[in-house]
């Protein structure tokens, strides 16, 4: 299999070129574009996957719902529709824009285009990158802050929601 080739951005979003999945996940320097997408049901639980073990990034950990990579010469919305089909079978018809979030880690920085939809289901998990999926309520996951139980990418942006 080929390595996947990112599209590098600066911390405004505006692309500034693209390289290797391998050399981005070791130089915090390069930004990165990625999506989220936030996935609420029509009774107001958000939709997390569990990532799979072998992650190289926060393995087994729950994380929002999508979560990608934007390719190289990528359109944004085309990335999110593209990776709501690959981890959980949508066929994305609409999300919203909510906000953008830089995220950085000792080893890679991100600039995540975080979205949200509504949508109750069905989901046919690509189990290779997720292990889990299931809907929580906003209480229960507002309990399990802080635990090492969800990323910290993704409690960021729940905080950024709730709090």
């Amino acid at each position: 299999m080929n390595e996947e080739i990112i599209q590098l951005c600066d911390s405004d979003g505006v692309p500034q070129g693209n390289a290797l999945r391998s050399v981005c996940h070791k130089d915090p320097s390069m930004i990165q574009m990625v999506v989220h997408l936030l996935i609420f049901n029509s009774k107001g639980e958000i939709f997390l996957q569990k990532r799979s073990d072998t992650k190289d990034v926060y393995p087994g950990m729950w994380d929002t719902a999508v979560g990608g990579h934007v390719s190289a010469g990528e359109d944004i919305y085309t990335s999110l529709v593209r990776e709501s089909k690959e981890e959980l079978g949508i066929d994305l018809k609409n999300a919203e824009f909510i906000f953008k979030q830089l995220n950085k880690s000792e080893t890679e920085t991100e600039l995540s285009f975080v979205y949200k939809t509504i949508y109750d289901g069905p989901f046919r998990i690509d189990k290779n990158e997720v292990t889990d999926g299931r809907f929580f309520t906003i209480k229960e996951i507002k309990e399990k802050l802080g635990k090492n139980i969800f990323t910290p990418n993704f409690e960021k942006e729940f905080k950024r929601l709730f709090f």
